[in-house]
């Protein structure tokens, strides 16, 4: 900030689909002298970590800590168990299954690649179909996106792995939950997922700067013929310095302290409470969403996500001139429209430490924001929003976490 830009009150409201703000436990948690990241304290802290972050993950299995971010779990996830020429079966729910595409691409890998719309999740099954036309098995795994933050459309995991099986084929699967970890229903162990990729600035509620691995014992099995190069991702590489609280580098020491209190966090409130949450908070945006008269881009409820909600504008109208008006008047972030979307949609997010009167200050700066940008819309979204709120609020909540 120059000495000529005033201040502006108040709180910046970060309203992207992450990274989310970080609450001031997590800061404070944070706030520690660095460590030695050899030495006994740091030890406990790495033991801790790596067993509670199991649960969140719902696994009873290995999670790999690295200090990067979800790109580079991503190429973990596929350097450890593929080799050169080796094919990969993924679905084009969006951006960001699109750049996971590339990257395998650059890795010496053969995506087949199903296109659509990016208006749904992916299709089991498509992808089944795919699989059973793959006699020779030569398709080595699935991947596929749980959450695709660019468009706000989320993927039926339990599904695809059903149809995986009915294909009866052997291919590992493979899922990314880089913005659905810790804010939508996922159950690692229970949907028969082999890696699951996630990241620290979404629903963990952390700053960038961690991802994970959450891998299966068959999964493990395919490391050890995996022909990709990997000694920074190397699952190997990591297992035996894990097994003591302890990694083969320098990791991400004063993060993993934030992690150590964000687990804490999620264990408090229950993870199913805080699934609930984000439902509850998915729900009401949509509410306004309608009443605003605009159209949601997700267009099969089913795959509503409950992290973010992406808003088509009008034809005629750009959504980051709009973006740009709600930031200079109301000092709020809505995330923008990415690659083939770009001027088409905003998003909401809606994920991490959120409450039901951050969800309602998120909208009232959109409604007001729409005017102001002369976007068509009807009035009475907040007030739909609120309505929500206000009948939720009279059910009992879960008390899973007492």
């Amino acid at each position: 900030m120059t000495a000529n830009t005033p201040r502006t009150a108040g709180r910046h409201f970060l309203q992207i689909p992450g990274p989310t703000p970080v609450p001031d436990r997590i800061l404070r948690a944070m706030d520690m002298p660095v460590l030695d990241h050899r030495g006994p304290e740091f030890q406990r802290l790495g033991k801790r970590v790596l067993e509670n972050i199991k649960g969140v993950f719902k696994t009873k299995n290995h999670v790999f800590i690295y200090p990067a971010s979800g790109t580079g779990a991503w190429e973990a996830a596929l350097t450890n168990v593929l080799s050169p020429g080796d094919k990969v079966l993924m679905f084009e729910t969006g951006h960001f299954a699109t750049l996971w595409k590339n990257m395998a691409l650059k890795l010496g890998i053969e995506p087949v690649f199903i296109s659509s719309d990016w208006r749904t999740g992916a299709d089991p099954e498509a992808l089944e179909q795919k699989l059973r036309e793959d006699k020779n098995h030569e398709i080595k795994a699935v991947c596929v996106v749980h959450n695709e933050t660019s468009t706000g459309c989320v993927s039926p995991i339990g599904k695809i792995r059903k149809a995986i099986d009915a294909a009866g084929h052997p291919a590992l699967y493979l899922v990314d939950t880089i913005s659905s970890l810790a804010s939508i229903d996922y159950r690692h162990d229970e949907w028969g997922v082999d890696v699951t990729v996630s990241g620290s600035q979404k629903g963990l509620m952390l700053p960038p700067g961690l991802s994970f691995n959450a891998v299966s014992e068959k999964a493990l099995k395919a490391s050890k013929t995996s022909k990709l190069p990997k000694l920074f991702w190397s699952w190997e590489e990591m297992i035996p310095h894990n097994k003591n609280g302890f990694f083969p580098y320098t990791p991400g020491t004063n993060l993993l302290y934030g992690l150590d209190a964000a687990i804490d966090m999620l264990n408090e409130e229950g993870l199913e409470n805080v699934f609930a949450r984000h439902d509850r908070h998915a729900e009401a945006t949509r509410r306004a969403v309608r009443a605003w008269g605009l159209e949601i881009l997700c267009r099969v409820p089913e795959h509503y996500s409950s992290s973010l909600t992406a808003v088509l504008v009008p034809d005629g109208h750009n959504a980051d001139d709009f973006r740009g008006r709600v930031l200079d008047a109301f000092d709020m972030s809505l995330g923008t429209g990415l690659t083939k979307l770009q001027g088409k949609v905003f998003r909401i997010g809606h994920l991490g430490d959120t409450n039901d009167l951050t969800i309602l200050g998120a909208l009232c700066g959109v409604e007001m924001g729409l005017a102001l940008a002369g976007i068509p819309h009807k009035e009475g979204g907040v007030q739909a929003a609120m309505q929500y709120f206000a009948a939720q609020a009279g059910k009992p909540r879960s008390i899973a976490a007492e």
